[in-house]
């Protein structure tokens, strides 16, 4: 394996996931689109429908750096709602903000964590590949546009009452406007909102844009329902990528170790810029340009593979 993915191959694919895991464009479209694009060694060595790929094992790498650098990002909000968790379970209750927050964030994980489990091998062998990988992401695109049909329509979320008042030693307080305003969801909603990243199981659907979409739809703002798709994000590529971290231990990990730390590198650093912009952007904008670009560049993809 070590001759076939090379220092350059492993930092450009590093920036692309680092990029595309958080932009509503898809990741696992892209990291199967773009090699068979490219063709030639990238065609033949980048191939996630591969059984025992090791550029799967390899793709492992960058996941835990894309969710390290979600967590450094957001170190406080995690820091706050860790500790809520930790309060829910002394005081055995859901009460405080911090507290709701934490388990709409447990609960939401369940579906999506089951579904991958389940399904996440057969979806990337029978479909991770380029044709159904750009089908899917004119999908996607379709849906971002949905998505904003049904933001202007969409009653906004009306925040659920506290159950009771919190005792004064409780963590109550997020430290944000937005992450308080989006622990007052009930849990049905976040947990609706969670179970939307099940469809980017799909190579082509993006979890942080299908998650948004449900945002939207169920009445959050462009930035609530952002920020709530970044910290939905955050254990579930963690738990993926930890979940098969043996691999890059074993044979498949054979000679690509220097190859696995510089793409990881590249893609923390890719990961943490683009949540940085994408927080502010989703301050005022839409997701419009991003489902342009799906439509696009997925019915261009299938065009250039499909036609002699």
């Amino acid at each position: 394996m070590s001759a076939h993915l090379n220092y350059f191959e492993a930092v450009v694919v590093g920036l692309f996931q680092g990029v595309t895991e958080l932009f509503p464009v898809s990741s696992l479209g892209h990291a199967v689109l773009v090699p068979a694009l490219v063709g030639g060694r990238w065609a033949r060595d980048l191939d996630v429908s591969t059984p025992e790929s090791p550029y799967l094992a390899f793709i492992v790498g960058l996941h835990v750096a894309t969710a390290a650098a979600l967590l450094v990002f957001f170190w406080r909000d995690w820091v706050a709602i860790l500790a809520g968790f930790a309060s829910s379970v002394r005081h055995r209750r859901i009460a405080t903000r911090a507290e709701r927050l934490a388990w709409q964030i447990i609960l939401a994980t369940v579906p999506v964590g089951l579904s991958g489990l389940a399904l996440e091998h057969l979806f990337r062998t029978t479909l991770g590949r380029p044709i159904p990988a750009a089908v899917f992401l004119i999908v996607n695109g379709l849906l971002l546009f949905t998505g904003e049909r049904l933001r202007r329509t969409a009653a906004p979320a009306h925040p659920a009452a506290v159950a009771e008042a919190p005792e004064p030693n409780a963590v109550d307080s997020l430290g944000n406007d937005i992450d308080d305003r989006l622990a007052q969801q009930s849990l049905s909603q976040g947990v609706l909102i969670g179970s939307a990243q099940i469809l980017a199981l799909l190579p082509g659907i993006s979890r942080s844009g299908i998650t948004m979409v449900a945002g939207l739809w169920r009445g959050l703002s462009h930035e609530e329902a952002a920020r709530f798709s970044f910290l939905l994000a955050t254990p579930i590529i963690l738990a993926a990528g930890t979940f098969k971290i043996p691999d890059l231990f074993g044979p498949l990990g054979d000679g690509i170790g220097g190859q696995v730390l510089a793409g990881s590198v590249a893609s923390f650093v890719a990961a943490y810029l683009a949540v940085r912009f994408l927080t502010r952007y989703f301050e005022t904008r839409t997701l419009t340009p991003f489902a342009i670009y799906c439509v696009v560049f997925g019915g261009l993809s299938l065009a250039w593979l499909t036609l002699p």
